[in-house]
């Protein structure tokens, strides 16, 4: 039987060893980056026309690839409300009939064949993610997906 408490040497401490530690650090979705922003946001504790000051202003901060160029491109000042900036994100980058699309898709779903339960749960809820506003309740997501899979896999 060995020791248990061993006596380390100064030596052993410098030397850390990550065994037996599990990793508490995960990584966020990159396609997360808009609603952790406004998550921020609305946890400051800002009066109403500071919150909506301080979300105009690190918005852009939010931004990559396409979106970080459309915005760069808007005339300066041609946004002053958030209202106007959701607005005018939203039909730039989910025009009616791109979220009709994927409304549709959404509620026509369907597990492909040999695809876990596991697998069509994520897919299902990319498919949610990928539509900010599907206006599609809570519980009729649920239904959607009860309805649509098979629950023998």
């Amino acid at each position: 039987m060995g020791d248990e408490n061993p006596i380390r040497t100064l030596e052993d401490y410098s030397k850390p060893s990550h065994e037996g530690y599990r990793n508490t650090i995960e990584l966020p979705d990159p396609n997360q980056h808009h609603k952790d922003f406004l998550k921020l946001v609305d946890s400051l504790d800002l009066d109403g026309e500071n919150k909506e000051r301080t979300r105009l202003r690190l918005f852009q901060f939010s931004l990559r690839d396409q979106a970080s160029n459309w915005i760069e491109r808007l005339p300066a000042g041609s946004i002053t409300t958030w209202e106007d900036l959701t607005t005018r994100f939203l039909a730039q980058f989910f025009p009616p009939r791109r979220t009709a699309k994927l409304r549709n898709d959404i509620l026509m779903f369907q597990q492909h064949h040999g695809e876990s339960l596991s697998e069509a749960w994520t897919r299902f809820k990319d498919l949610l993610q990928e539509v900010p506003r599907h206006g599609i309740n809570h519980w009729l997501q649920i239904q959607i997906f009860y309805d649509h899979v098979d629950g023998t896999t």
